[in-house]
Parts: structure tokens; sequence; C-alpha cells
């Protein structure tokens, strides 16, 4: 598969990732059933988005699913998302990444290797599309690209095929997605989406498809209802956070009284700095949909980016409430308690960050939130274990040591947290090391 990342052969670019915690959870809620199905564990495969307006998605570093977010903003349905998903579940099954060696060898291979090894701690963001686009850690090289075969293409897509009849659901959006690409093959290359570059089309290969469609049972089957709306939302939030105001409001004008439109224009609002407005939307929402986490969490989010912290600590609670283990929630609430005036929200804090660390430990913002939640309730020497944990996360080695050392000189001697700073203090001075050579 490709990583692209620049036009030109001798060009780079820093690849971006969003966060958030809805479009995560709905993409969680298509490919759940995709993997079970196709003998992966769910909770092991990881999806990461990236942020691209072309149509590209693809699978390196293992069970590791990157998907361009212009790829959803163009689908028509859920349905054509959850084609090419199972199309990359069929690559990781059938062992595709581990014969493509000898072009990562041709390609940018360190490069490629680095930036999928870093994807974990280049996304390890806060929660909302609109904010939380963040800069992953490496460049990468565009000089080739990592392309599978027909033979492996037509394996993929034969995985494909099963693993969507095991689940109930139609192809046709498989097959509407090659469809909407197929013409793409006779544009110039610096022309075409990559996707269609990494994922050769043929005219077999769609054919193959198209007859698998119409002697499917499942081929007229309806899209489950909850995809449906959440696709729709997914689209909706990523056009209001990616584009501008006046795309959304185009695309989404006063006229439409739907729930998607609605959320978009309150998103629009807000990038607009309309607060009253953004509101007024948001709350309507709540109004009709008062269980909704993710509207609970746009509402914090409102009021946190309004300089309002202190007033949205109440919605990122409720979203809390609602989603429990949801870590980005965790981190929006918690920034939330720790930026307020008031300190009244501080031993909150401490212990809604630990639980995030607790669920997350590789996430360095929830490290990062707990150590000034520690710091503001006056205790340094676990305010400096978390940021010691956090940098050591984020391959700021030599700062890991530094605040790995401060946490040990405060720390009890022989306590848990001073034992962990000990180990955090070696492992970071090895990595160190390693890295100069």
């Amino acid at each position: 598969m490709t990583l692209l990342v620049g036009t030109e052969p001798a060009q780079a670019r820093r690849v971006s990732f969003i966060r958030d915690a809805e479009i995560e959870d709905t993409i969680r809620l298509f490919g759940t059933p995709l993997f079970a199905v196709a003998g992966l564990e769910p909770s092991a495969v990881r999806v990461f988005l990236v942020k691209d307006s072309s149509l590209n998605a693809f699978v390196a570093g293992g069970q590791k699913i990157f998907i361009n977010t212009g790829l959803l903003i163009a689908s028509d349905d859920a349905n054509q998302v959850i084609g090419v998903m199972a199309h990359e579940t069929g690559h990781i099954t059938g062992g595709h990444l581990a014969r493509t060696q000898d072009a990562l060898r041709d390609a940018t291979a360190q490069s490629i290797m680095a930036f999928v090894l870093g994807a974990a701690a280049a996304v390890a963001g806060q929660g909302q599309a609109g904010s939380a686009i963040i800069a992953g850690g490496t460049h990468v090289a565009q000089r080739s690209f990592l392309k599978y075969s027909r033979v492996q293409e037509s394996s993929a897509d034969q995985a494909a095929l099963s693993i969507l009849e095991q689940t109930g659901q139609s192809a046709r959006g498989m097959l509407a997605f090659f469809d909407k690409l197929g013409d793409q093959e006779a544009l110039l290359t610096s022309s075409q989406d990559p996707y269609v570059r990494t994922h050769p089309l043929t005219r077999n290969r769609v054919d193959t498809i198209r007859a698998a469609v119409a002697r499917s049972p499942y081929s007229d089957a309806a899209e489950r209802p909850e995809f449906v709306i959440r696709h729709h939302r997914m689209q909706a939030k990523l056009i209001a956070f990616l584009r501008s105001p006046a795309e959304t409001f185009r695309k989404y004008p006063n006229t439409d009284k739907s729930l998607y439109s609605r959320y978009a224009r309150s998103i629009a609002q807000h990038k607009k700095r309309q607060t009253a407005k953004a509101l007024e939307l948001i709350q309507g929402l709540l109004t009709d949909h008062p269980d909704d986490p993710y509207f609970h969490e746009f509402h914090g989010q409102i009021l946190l980016e309004n300089g309002r912290a202190a007033a949205a600590v109440a919605p990122y609670q409720r979203a809390v409430d609602l989603r429990p283990n949801s870590v980005l929630l965790r981190i929006g609430l918690g920034q939330a308690q720790v930026s307020a005036e008031s300190d009244q929200h501080i031993e909150a804090a401490v212990e809604n960050m630990r639980r995030a660390v607790r669920l997350a430990p590789g996430n360095p913002s929830a490290w990062r939130w707990l150590g000034m939640a520690h710091g503001r309730h006056g205790d340094l020497g676990q305010a400096a274990l978390a940021t010691a944990e956090r940098y050591f996360l984020t391959g700021k080695f030599r700062d890991a040591a530094g605040q790995a050392a401060r946490a040990e000189r405060t720390l009890a001697k022989g306590s848990p947290g001073w034992l962990r700073a000990q180990d955090i203090k070696a492992a970071a001075q090895r990595a160190g090391k390693r890295k100069k050579r």
C-alpha cells in the first residue's frame, strides 16, 4: 500500500491524522462485524483516519487500516465504506503485507516503517475533529508506491465478498466504489486518486464483483438504519470541520432540518465564532436527543474553546457518563476540569485522567492532562512522573529522563511511582543512546 505524501517524487510533506470519538466509534461500528467473521480479534485491528482529501485506504504495519477523510466524504453511503474496509481486511487475512518486503526495500522503507511505528503516538491527541488535527511525527518521502499485484487484489476481493456475505451485507457498495474509480485508470498517474495506483483495477475484477453481486442473496439487503444515520453524521461532521463554513452552509442549508444538517451548521457557526448560534443549534439537538454523548461533547467543546471551561465541565461529564470507556471523551473532560479557574474540579480531574491512562496507557494526551491535574493539585512528583510518561511515548527521551529523575527525587523511595520513575529513566537513557547511533 502507499503512503501518499506528495505529488512529485522528490517532495515530502507531513502526514496528518484526526482523532474524533464519534467518527472512530462509527468506523468501529462498521468494521467490527467484518473483522470478527474474518477471524480477526476486532480490538486488535487499529483504524487510523488520515486527513487527506484524496480517495484512499491502505493497510500497513500489521493489523492497521488507514482511511483518508476524502474517501469518507466522497462515499455515497455506509455500504461503500464497509465495502472498502472489507477489501482492506482481505489484504490482512491474505497475509499480503508479508509479501511486500521487496517493494519496501525499493520504496522508502525506513520512512514508511517509521511512520507506521510512530502512528499511534502521532494520532494520540484530543478528540475533536476540528481542533485535533495532529501532524505525524515523521516525513514520508514518495519515491515509489507500494502496490499490490493483480493476484493479491483479486484475492482481497474474494475475501471481501465472503466477509460481506457472512455478515448479511450487500457488496453493491464495494462495486459502486470501484465503478466510481473505474474511469480514473485512463487518467495520467498524477491525476489519479491514489487508490487506483495502489489497488490496480481491471475490468475482470469489476466484472467478477458484479457477477457476485448478481447471484448473492444479500445483493438487495437494505443498509442497517443505524449505519445510515451514522454515515450521514460522520460526513456532516467531517465536512463542517474540514471545509469552509460557506461550503457547509451550501451543502446543509437552513431549510434542511435533519439532525445531521443542524449538526453541521452548529459546527460551522462555531468555526465562524458565532457562539450563540452554534449553542442554539446544539442545544436544540440535545433537546431532541438528550442521551447523545457526542452532542454533549460538542456542547462542551463550544464552551471550552470560548473560554468557558467551568461551564464546559458539565456537558463533558455527561458525555463521559454515557460513554465511560471513551478515552477521547475523558481527555476532553480532563481539559475542561484542569482549565477551569476554580480548583473545585481538580480532584475529579486527577481521578478522571487516572482512569483515562488505565484505559489507554499509550495515549500521550491522557498523560499530559494527568500531569497537569497533578500539578494543579500540588502533587509535583506525580506530575513529573506523568510528564515523563508523555515524553517517553512521544520519543523525547532526554526530556523523559529529566522528568523521571525529578519524579525520583520527589516521590517516596520504594513507592510504586518512585520505582516507575527509575524504569522510565533507564529506558529513556537507553533509547536516547540508540537514537544517537
